[in-house]
C-alpha cells in the first residue's frame, strides 16, 4: 500500500519520543505480543517520485512485517529539500534521538547520517555507489553500523538505447549535479558506454535545480541522458521541455522519470528497492542482525519502459522491436 507522510525540514526531539522505547537494541516489547515497538527516523534528501517511491516501499515492508504506525511504530520522516546544510542538521538530530533505526534516502542524506549516527543501525537506499560515497568498506562486508541497498543502474544498457532509437546519432548530452558522488560515478560509466557506441559526450554540471533548464536548453546533441541525479530529476520537467523543443530523445535513469515524460529507460523499480530495504530493517529490528555483516543489496531485475506519448512529442519513432521487448509501454 502506497502512503505519503508529511515532510518537514526541521526535526524536534519531541517527535521521536516513544513510550517504553528500546533505544538501539531493536525496540521494546509491545504489550499484547506481536512485533516489538520501534521508532524509525527517515532522512530524505529531496522530494521526487523515485525517492518517494523508495520511502513508501520501505514503510510498506515494515507494515507487512507487523509494524503499524500509531500502534507499535513511530515514524519521523524528514526532508532536506535538496539542501545539504538541512540534511546535516537532520542527521545530527537523529543522532541525538531515541530512534531504533535510521533510514537515509539518497547519497547526500546517507553520507550525513553515516557521519553523525554511529551508535544505532543505519540503512540507506537509492545510493548508487556506497563504497565510493564512503558509506561502507565493501559491498560484501560493510564493516560498521551502516548498510542498505544500491540503485546502481545498467548505465551501459541505457546509453545503448540511444543508438537503438537513432542509429545515426553521434552525440549525447548529460546533465548532472557536480556535488553528488552518485552522479559523478554514473557519468564516468556513461562516458565509457558512449565511447563503445561511438557517441560524443557533452557534459553539463549544475549545482542546484534552478540551473537545470539552462543546461538542458544549451545542448546541441542528438539525445539527452539524465542519470539518477537527485537535483536534476527534481527539475526534470525542464529537461523534458528541452527535449521536446529540440525533437531529440530523452533517456532517463529510472522508470518514474519516464512516467513523468522522458522517453525510455532500462531501469529499476524504486518502490521494490524500498521494500527490499524495509525487509533488511525487519531483520535488524526483529532478528537482531548486525549491519556490519549484512551485505549491501541490489535489485537484479530491471525493466524496459517506453513512453510513446513522449516519443510523439519529441518526434521520435520507436522501433517495433524495442516496443515488443518493453516490460511497460505508456501510450
Amino acid at each position: 500500500m502506497k502512503r505519503l507522510f508529511p515532510l518537514t525540514a526541521a526535526l524536534t526531539s519531541s517527535a521521536l519520543l516513544l513510550t517504553a522505547c528500546g533505544g538501539s537494541e531493536g525496540g521494546s516489547e509491545a504489550s499484547g505480543g506481536g512485533a516489538e515497538e520501534a521508532t524509525v527516523g527517515i532522512s530524505q534528501f529531496v522530494e521526487h517520485p523515485s525517492l518517494d517511491a523508495a520511502r513508501e516501499g520501505f514503510v510498506a515492508a515494515l507494515e507487512e512485517g507487523g509494524y503499524t504506525e500509531g500502534e507499535n511504530l513511530t515514524l519521523d520522516v524528514q526532508n532536506a529539500s535538496g539542501d545539504q546544510g538541512t540534511s546535516t542538521n537532520i542527521a545530527s538530530n537523529f543522532a541525538n534521538s531515541d530512534a531504533d533505526l535510521v533510514l537515509a534516502i539518497a547519497t547526500p542524506s546517507a553520507q550525513g547520517v553515516a557521519q553523525s549516527v554511529t551508535d544505532k543501525p543505519v540503512l540507506f537506499t537509492a545510493v548508487t555507489d556506497p563504497v565510493e560515497a564512503g558509506l561502507v568498506e565493501s559491498l560484501e562486508s560493510p564493516g560498521g553500523n551502516v548498510t542498505g541497498t544500491t540503485d546502481m543502474n545498467p548505465v551501459a544498457e541505457q546509453i545503448a538505447l540511444i543508438k537503438q532509437l537513432d542509429p545515426e546519432a553521434t552525440s549525447v548530452g548529460i546533465i548532472y549535479s557536480s556535488g553528488e558522488t552518485n552522479s559523478q560515478v554514473q557519468v564516468e560509466m556513461a562516458k565509457e558506454a558512449a565511447a563503445e557506441e561511438g557517441l560524443e559526450v557533452v557534459e553539463k554540471a549544475v549545482t542546484n535545480t534552478s540551473e537545470v533548464a539552462q543546461a538542458a536548453e544549451s545542448f546541441d546533441t542528438d539525445a539527452i541522458y539524465v542519470p539518477t541525479d537527485n537535483k536534476v530529476v527534481a527539475g526534470l520537467e525542464a529537461v523534458i521541455a528541452a527535449a521536446e523543443s529540440k525533437k531529440i530523445p530523452l533517456i532517463a535513469g529510472e522508470g518514474d522519470s519516464v512516467e513523468r515524460g522522458a522517453l525510455v529507460t532500462q531501469g529499476i523499480d524504486y518502490e521494490q528497492l524500498g521494500r527490499q530495504t524495509g525487509e533488511m530493517a525487519l531483520r535488524i529490528l526483529q532478528d537482531g542482525e548486525d549491519p556490519a555483516s549484512m551485505p549491501v543489496e541490489s535489485q537484479e531485475d530491471t525493466q524496459l519502459i517506453i513512453n510513446l506519448q513522449a516519443a510523439e512529442r519529441m518526434g521520435v519513432e520507436v522501433p517495433q522491436e524495442l516496443r515488443e521487448n518493453a516490460d511497460q509501454v505508456i501510450e
